[in-house]
Order: structure tokens, then sequence, then C-alpha cells
């Protein structure tokens, strides 16, 4: 069976508590953007094969594979539910990694869901959004896969209606690793004024004064590149520029239709239009 594993972005991103657990409360709105990896499972035939075989192509993944979220998303299912047969994993990667976009939590939340399908499972979508929970705080937004606003940790999920199909999102990848531990490190969290899920209700040309990320001051500091990005995608003609999650990645999003083909940077960038 094959999934085809979507990233996100996100709509304003508030830090507003540290809680006791060491976690963050935070709120956002995700936003499902289509640029997609694959997700292929199938039934191992070999009868001494081992629980699961992975494998990837497409962009470079490092790391142990024991850390891959799709790994881990079969051995919490597997502790659960001891008939699921061994499997092989392949993973075919295109969307950028350490970006901000959620595409790693976006593959290990498939792998949940096509097991469920796959062997017949019968979770229901609560009892996935908490496996989920498991691997990872953003995973419980990919089972919904609609437009949410989150709070808590980002497991505290209620659909909004928000729309951005009559538009074009240019999604830019820099190729800067910013560590998510650091840039938590830099902020001082304190509660807003007003809520980003009202911000995002109000008409679109409003948000380019409204509607913030937090994590952008101190990593522009850091990475004055990403700031000279999202000068340029506002100089392009966004509607609405933004860093995604912690970054680097950022995304304008425009008038449909709308193309940029030139860039002033002596960088090489990924530049995805949606």
């Amino acid at each position: 069976m094959i999934a085809f594993p979507h990233c996100k972005i996100n709509l304003g991103l508030s830090i507003t508590a540290k809680r006791v657990d060491g976690y963050h409360e935070l709120e956002t709105v995700f936003y499902p953007v289509v640029l997609n990896d694959v997700v292929e499972i199938i039934r191992a035939t070999n009868a001494d094969a081992p629980p699961i075989q992975f494998s990837t192509t497409g962009l470079d993944v490092p790391g142990d594979t024991t850390n891959n979220l799709c790994v881990k998303a079969y051995q919490l299912l597997k502790a659960d539910f001891p008939s699921i047969p061994s499997v092989k994993i392949h993973l075919h990667k295109n969307i950028p990694m350490g970006a901000g976009l959620g595409g790693g939590s976006s593959d290990g939340t498939a792998v949940l869901k096509v097991l469920n399908e796959l062997f017949n499972l019968a979770l229901s979508q609560a009892q996935l959004i908490q496996y989920a929970l498991q691997l990872g705080s953003d995973c419980p937004f990919f089972v919904l896969d609609k437009p949410t606003h989150a709070t808590g940790r980002g497991e505290c999920l209620t659909p909004i209606s928000c729309d951005l199909f009559n538009y074009t999102i240019a999604l830019i990848h820099p190729g800067i690793h910013v560590s998510t531990a650091w840039a938590f490190q830099q902020l001082t969290p304190h509660a807003k004024q007003k809520s980003i899920a009202n911000i995002v209700m109000q008409p679109i040309q409003t948000w380019k004064e409204e509607l913030v990320n937090d994590f952008e001051a101190p990593i522009f500091l850091a990475h004055p590149l990403l700031g000279n990005i999202k000068s340029f995608l506002y100089e392009q003609g966004a509607i609405y520029a933004s860093m995604s999650g912690s970054g680097s990645s950022l995304f304008g999003i425009f008038p449909k239709d709308h193309k940029f083909t030139t860039h002033p940077f002596d960088v090489k960038l990924r530049i995805d239009w949606i």
C-alpha cells in the first residue's frame, strides 16, 4: 500500500508558556501543503524476515534508521498489536528535513494510518491521534489532514475554516539547519493579546501586520539570509510571507499562478511552487 504524506506550513506561531514537563505551550494554525514524500508498505514474504525492513531513496536521510519515525511508528503499533506481520517500508524523501515543514512527522503518521488500514486494526481517528502524539507534538495534525488551529504542545486540535486554494504558495528552503532546542532557548514565552485563530479568520491582506512567528526574530538575527528571503518574497508580490515552524523554510502566499524566475542570492535555494 502506498501513501503520499504531505508537509505543512505554520500560519503564525506563538510560544505562550513554558510547562512544568519541559514542553512549551504554543498556538498556531497548521495548514497542509501539497509537497509530498512517498511511503510504501508491503508484507514481508520471507518467513524468517526481521520485523521491519526499512529503505529510502530521494533526499539523503541521515542518522540511525532505528530513530526514523517510520520505524518508530511500526514499533509503536506492533507493541500493542503483536499480530502485525513483518513488513518492508520504503520511504522516498522529497520534503526537505529540518525545514519546519513537518516532513518526518508526516511520514511517521502516514505509517500509522497505512498499517491501520492494511492490517484492519480498526483504530479510530482519536486513537490514531494518541499514537501520533507519542511520535511527536505535531504528528496528530497529520491524522486530520485539514487546516487546524493547534494549542497545547500542538496536540489540541480544532479544524478551522481557512482556504488558500485561490492562491499560489512558494516554499523556499535555503539549506540552513536551525536547532529546534536552540531556537526555543532564544524565546521568552508570553501570552498574546490576539489569538492566531482570530487573525487567520481576517482578510489575508491583514496578516502581514498581525500574523507573527515568534521564532523569526532570533533566527533572522542569527541567519540574516532568512530575513532577506522574507523581504524578497514581499518584493516579488507576496500577500503574506513567513518562516514555517522553527525554520529554516520560508513561504510566500501569492495571487494565483504568480511566478518569479530569478533571485538575487549567492546561494542555491530550493523553490517549490504549489
